[in-house]
């Protein structure tokens, strides 16, 4: 455990003790002035001599700490605070019990402490903090009315009162307490704050928004307020908090970091545009801002408005954004989704490091393949320096890819195999050379490998699924491929896949009924290609052959060249 080093006052009085030899007792008033404080309203320091064992605790509950002793340099600070009776010596055991996690020892410092020095604010915080961590709130409440009287600016003793009190396990006798000290300030905002943040804590959503108004009404500009308050009405709904941020903006439109909370908020509700808006507010008052630009230039491409977007991001570069390679990425995914594939390859061509280097990198590599560059896509992802086997996996999954797209099956298969030599137990290229081991009816390798994908991580949903799937589609093992597809269903309920492979299974069993239920629900997640065979294929053997081949239609339009699709509706309709 590391601790913060000895005060100044305490470090330097073990300093000179340290370079006075032959000598037993020193007297504490001459190393004072080495340290002395110029607070006003010190206490009185205590007038005694070191002694031997005095020193010899000092020196040992230091070198405790620097060797993360934290028992014996507790022990050595509460036989100081208690022998010695000095308040800084206190405060420093109260500090060390602190750090320790002894909190009944930091009681016991920090009570000879505030005996010591009753007027000090940071003794009395620290004994009502302690009191309040162990769940004796009546015994902090003194504590607390003195720091109250001894506050000039008594609105600041309530917005520091929460931070107090957030320790206490009950947060509903938190609450009550706040309520009790706010009583007697009804015209005093920061009181009603107290009282809507300690509600907040204990989930009075009611008391909250009703003490949050108050605060509001006495003093409306106050920013901090109506963060909270937005916050408090966002729990209640969305809607309401949005209306209350845009009234509260409108009214005060230099609020700007009320501004700034409101376009998080939206941007977390997914309500891209009014986030656009919000953030483009911002700007128009913070122009050379390059954070505000760059979150200007994001939610134009979430909507899709590149235009914009490419503007905002080049503007963003100009004005030296710090991370100049996650702009030149975005610059990137703009061309390449405007089919600028030239520049896009360009600009992940320049991504040299950063947390953007392997994505550009791999997106370069799919540009290329996708113009039938294949083998110079599979020698870039080669030359890709990585950092751990991680990194490693995942361009070789990555490679496997590209050539599963060109329908080399034989050769990612081949690929898969010699990565897994050297990384034997990475889920991912398990999963993926089981795959390939199906399309090249190693049906013995695609069973081995998702049953290891399952020993090491049981929780994979895709790896039960795919297994059961696999003993479906073959029409083996029925009742173990229904296990391993429920199992999946648990792990992942709404998976489509994993629906449709449910369906899949019922209906090999020769329940139709089931598996059209279960068919038709995974289409109206996805109305995927595959899903839309097996759905179409149930329907058909159920004598609904008019609905089935109204499914097969629609998708096949979207989907020309789904070769299961293709295959199931030459099944049925030659």
């Amino acid at each position: 455990m590391n601790f913060k080093f000895i005060g100044l006052t305490l470090f330097l009085c073990i300093a000179a003790c340290a370079q006075i030899p032959g000598k037993s007792v020193v007297e504490v008033d001459k190393l004072e002035k080495l340290g002395e404080q110029d607070e006003v309203g010190q206490p009185e320091l205590p007038k005694q001599d070191l002694t031997d064992s005095m020193l010899f605790d000092f020196l040992l509950g230091e070198t405790a700490i620097q060797r993360g002793d934290s028992k014996t340099a507790t022990e050595s600070y509460l036989r100081l605070a208690k022998t010695t009776r000095d308040p800084r010596v206190a405060q420093r055991a109260t500090e060390v019990a602190l750090l320790s996690g002894k909190p009944f020892v930091a009681l016991s410092t920090a009570t000879i402490w505030v005996e010591l020095d009753p007027n000090s604010v940071v003794a009395n915080q620290t004994i009502a903090s302690i009191l309040v961590s162990i769940g004796r709130l009546d015994e902090a409440r003194p504590y607390l009315d003195k720091l109250l009287a001894m506050e000039d600016n008594v609105g600041k003793f309530f917005m520091q009162l929460n931070n107090l009190l957030v320790r206490n396990v009950d947060k509903t006798e938190a609450l009550e307490l706040v309520q009790q000290f706010a009583k007697p300030y009804p015209k005093l905002p920061e009181a009603h704050f107290a009282v809507a943040q300690a509600a907040w804590f204990a989930n009075r959503i009611d008391i909250a928004q009703q003490q949050m108004k108050l605060v509001l009404t006495l003093r409306p500009d106050w920013e901090k307020a109506a963060i909270q308050n937005g916050r408090i009405l966002r729990r209640i709904s969305s809607a309401r908090a949005i209306e209350f941020y845009e009234s509260y903006l409108e009214t005060y439109p230099k609020a700007n970091k009320t501004r700034i909370i409101f376009a998080q908020m939206l941007v977390a509700e997914r309500n891209y545009i009014k986030a656009r808006r919000q953030f483009q507010q911002l700007l128009t008052k913070n122009p050379e801002n390059a954070n505000v630009v760059l979150a200007v230039g994001l939610l134009s491409m979430e909507l899709r408005d590149f235009d914009a977007a490419e503007e905002t991001f080049k503007k963003a570069l100009e004005l030296g954004y710090k991370d100049l390679n996650a702009i030149r990425f975005y610059l990137a995914r703009i061309y390449e989704q405007t089919q600028r594939i030239d520049l896009a390859m360009e600009w992940y061509r320049s991504v040299d490091r950063g947390n953007q280097f392997l994505p550009a990198q791999i997106r370069y590599a799919f540009l290329l393949s996708k113009q039938g560059k294949l083998s110079e896509a599979r020698k870039h992802l080669q030359q890709i320096p990585v950092k751990n086997d991680q990194q490693r996996a995942h361009l070789i999954a990555t490679e496997a890819e590209l050539l599963r797209e060109a329908g080399a099956h034989q050769k990612v298969f081949y690929l898969l195999s010699n990565g897994l030599e050297t990384l034997p137990d990475y889920p991912e290229l398990l999963y993926d050379r089981a795959m390939a081991a199906e399309k090249i009816g190693k049906s013995d390798i695609l069973e081995k490998d998702l049953r290891k994908l399952i020993q090491l991580k049981p929780d994979h949903a895709h790896a039960h699924n795919a297994l059961g799937y696999s003993f479906a589609e073959h029409n083996n093992r029925l009742p173990e491929a229904l296990e391993l597809i429920e199992k999946a269903i648990k792990l992942s309920p709404e998976d489509p896949y994993i629906i449709d492979s449910l369906g899949w299974v019922y209906y090999r069993m020769g329940n139709l009924n089931k598996g059209a239920t279960y068919l038709k629900q995974a289409f109206v997640i996805k109305p995927d290609p595959e899903i839309a065979a097996h759905l179409g294929e149930v329907l058909w053997m159920q004598g609904t052959k008019e609905e089935a081949k109204e499914i097969w239609h629609s998708t096949i339009k979207s989907h020309p060249e789904n070769k299961v699709l293709l295959n199931t509706m030459k099944k049925f309709m030659p």
